[in-house]
C-alpha cells in the first residue's frame, strides 16, 4: 500500500468473541492521510465504530475475537503493538463518553493522560487550559464529570484526548448527544486541529453537520466499503440505499441542477433566490386533531435541587391524549432531570407531577411504569438481561400486559430479529437505542418519552421512528421527545417546551420558538436548516 498513509488497512476482516462465523468489518483496504479530514459513514451496524476501534489497537488486543489482514500506524502493524503504544499516534472518543471518565473533576480528567506522558506540571496546566478555552468548557474544569449532561461529557472526553496531542483523532458520533452551540464548538476544534497538522476521522449519520468540513466519505455497508471519494461526487448518489439521508442543501441543489452542489445551507442561499426553491421540499409538519382531549400528564410548579445546585425552576406544562411535544435546550438545561421526575425517579421538591390524574408523589415507579414508558440516553443503564428478547418482554411481563403479536410487530420496526439471542451490551450504540425503544413501548404505555432518541441512529430508522409516532399519536397515545435533532423535532412534534437553565424560557410550536432570537439565544440553540430556508414564509 502507499507509504504516504498515515494510517493503512489492508485486506482487513474481523469478527468479535463467539461471533466467528460473523464478519463485522469484511475485506477493507483503506489508507488515511494525515493531513485530511476522513468522515466514515453508512448504516446501523454496517461496521463503522468496529472499523474505528481497529485504528488504535482496541481490536484485536481488547477485544479480541478473529482477526485477518493488517492494520498499520505510522508503518508498523498494530497486531505487534500494545493499545498504549499506539495512544499517542491515534487518539480516540466513543460514541458513550461515560465510559472515557473515571475521575472526580474535568481538570483531573484532562490531566490523567498527560501525567502518563510524564510531562511536567507547568506543561500540564498549560494544556489543559489551552485545550479547555479552545471548546469552551473552562468553566466547569472544577466540577465532577460524571454530574455533567451527556453533551458535557462528550466535550470533556474530546478535550481529554485533543490534550495529548494525538497526529490522528478518530471520533465516533461525537455529534449525538451535543445541542447546536456545542456541535459548531466541536466543529470548529475539529477545523483547528487539522490546521495544526493532526488527521480528522468522523464516523457520523447526519451528513448534515460533516460533510461541508469534510475533505472525503467513506461509505461502509455490511463491513465493506461501498462508496469512496469527495463528498461533492458522493451525495448525487442514491445515499437513502445506504440508510443516509443527503442534507437538504444538496436536495435542493440537485433540484435546481447546481454543480457543483452546495453542501450546506449558507452555501445554497448565497446562490439562489428564496423565489427559486421549491416548496415541495418543505418538511411536513404534524397535525394536532384532538383539540379538547383529555390531560394526562400535568406538571406544576415544580422545582428541584441536587447537590446545594438548583436545576429545575418553575416548571409547568400540560400533555394531552394524541400530543406530542419536545424539550429542546442547551446541554445541562435541566431536559433530562425533567424527564425523571414523570417516572417517579426524582421527585420534586416543590409542586407536583399527575399521570392519569395520580400524583406520582403517592405512586411507585414500578406503578408509574405502566402508564410512562422512558428510554434514556444511555440504554446501557437500562439493560440487565442476558438476551434482547428478554430484555424486551421482562417490562411487559411484569406489568402484566404481554402481548406477543404487539412484540413481534415491535421486533419487526426496530429489525432486531437477528440480535434477539444476543447480548444487549454487546450490540452497537445504535443497537442498543433500538432495544431500549421496543422495551419502553411493550407494555403500551399511554405516554412514551425518549431522550436523545436519535442519536447515533441511521436515516432507515428515523423514517421508520417517525412512522411510528405518528402511528401512536393516532392511536391516542402522547410523545414526549427530549433531544438536540432540531430537525426530527419540528418534525414529529407539535409543540416546542425551550428550557434554559432549568426554565421554560418558550413554549409553542417549532416555527414559533425558532422565531423568537431572544428565546433561542438564551437556549443556546440555532434554526434548523428548513427553518432558515422556508421560515420567511412564517
Amino acid at each position: 500500500m502507499n507509504s504516504r498513509f498515515f494510517l493503512e488497512t489492508e485486506a482487513l476482516r474481523y469478527a468479535y468473541r463467539k461471533q466467528d462465523d460473523f464478519w463485522v468489518i469484511n475485506d477493507i483496504d483503506l489508507g488515511v492521510r494525515q493531513d485530511e479530514y476522513l468522515l466514515i459513514c453508512g448504516p446501523s451496524g454496517s461496521g463503522k465504530s468496529t472499523l474505528c476501534r481497529t485504528f488504535n489497537g482496541l481490536i484485536p488486543h481488547f477485544y479480541g475475537g478473529k482477526i485477518d489482514g493488517d492494520i498499520r500506524v505510522a508503518g508498523k502493524s498494530t497486531l505487534n503493538q500494545s493499545v498504549g503504544d499506539l495512544f499517542m499516534h491515534v487518539g480516540m472518543v466513543f460514541q458513550n463518553p461515560e465510559t472515557q471518565l473515571f475521575n472526580h473533576t474535568v481538570t483531573r480528567e484532562i490531566a490523567f493522560g498527560l501525567e502518563s506522558l510524564g510531562l511536567s506540571q507547568a506543561d500540564i496546566h498549560t494544556r489543559i487550559h489551552e485545550v479547555a478555552e479552545s471548546i469552551k468548557i473552562t468553566d466547569f474544569l472544577q466540577r465532577n464529570p460524571h454530574e455533567l449532561s451527556g453533551g458535557e461529557q462528550q466535550l470533556v472526553a474530546i478535550a481529554a484526548i485533543l490534550s495529548l496531542h494525538p497526529q490522528i483523532l478518530v471520533l465516533d458520533e461525537p455529534y449525538a448527544n451535543l445541542d447546536p452551540i456545542n456541535v459548531r464548538r466541536v466543529r470548529e476544534a475539529l477545523r483547528s486541529v487539522l490546521k495544526q497538522g493532526v488527521g480528522v476521522v468522523v464516523c457520523e449519520h447526519r451528513l448534515s453537520l460533516t460533510v461541508a468540513d469534510t475533505h472525503r466519505m467513506l461509505v461502509l455497508n455490511n463491513g465493506g466499503i461501498a462508496l469512496d471519494g469527495p463528498p461533492d461526487a458522493l451525495l448525487n448518489r442514491s445515499l437513502e440505499s445506504f440508510g443516509l439521508e443527503p442534507p437538504l442543501s444538496v436536495r435542493v441543489g440537485e433540484r435546481l441542477d447546481l454543480t457543483p452542489v452546495p453542501l450546506d445551507i449558507e452555501a445554497l442561499k448565497s446562490r439562489v433566490s428564496h423565489q427559486s426553491i421549491p416548496l415541495d421540499l418543505r418538511p411536513d409538519f404534524p397535525v394536532l386533531h384532538s383539540a379538547g382531549a383529555k390531560r394526562i400528564l400535568e406538571v406544576e410548579d415544580i422545582s428541584f435541587s441536587m447537590d446545594n445546585c438548583s436545576i429545575l425552576k418553575n416548571i409547568s406544562f400540560a400533555l394531552h391524549e394524541g400530543e406530542s411535544i419536545a424539550i429542546v435546550g442547551a446541554n445541562g438545561a435541566g431536559k433530562t432531570v425533567l424527564l425523571k421526575h414523570l417516572n417517579g425517579l426524582y421527585r420534586p421538591a416543590t409542586g407536583n407531577v399527575r399521570i392519569m390524574g395520580k400524583n406520582t408523589r403517592a405512586s411507585k415507579v414500578s406503578q408509574l411504569a405502566r402508564h410512562i414508558g422512558i428510554a434514556f440516553q444511555n440504554p446501557n443503564s437500562q439493560f440487565f438481561k442476558l438476551n434482547v428478547w428478554d430484555e424486551i418482554a421482562t417490562g411487559a411481563e411484569a406489568l402484566d400486559c404481554f402481548d406477543a403479536e404487539w412484540l413481534q410487530d415491535l421486533i419487526k420496526l426496530f429489525r432486531l430479529e437477528p440480535l434477539l439471542k444476543r447480548a444487549p451490551f454487546r450490540l452497537s450504540g445504535g443497537e442498543k437505542k433500538r432495544v431500549a425503544f421496543a422495551a419502553a413501548l411493550a407494555p403500551k404505555p399511554m405516554i412514551l418519552a425518549l431522550d436523545e432518541p436519535t442519536a447515533g441512529q441511521d436515516w432507515y430508522f428515523r423514517r421508520a421512528l417517525g412512522s411510528l409516532l405518528k402511528e401512536l399519536r393516532d392511536r391516542g397515545q402522547a410523545i414526549i421527545l427530549v433531544t438536540h435533532d432540531l430537525s426530527f423535532a419540528e418534525q414529529h412534534s407539535h409543540r416546542w417546551l425551550l428550557m434554559a437553565e432549568g426554565r421554560i424560557v418558550k413554549e409553542g410550536t417549532p416555527w414559533n420558538v425558532m422565531s423568537d432570537k431572544t428565546a433561542m439565544e438564551k437556549g443556546h440553540l440555532e434554526p434548523t436548516d428548513a427553518f432558515r430556508l422556508f421560515g420567511y414564509e412564517s
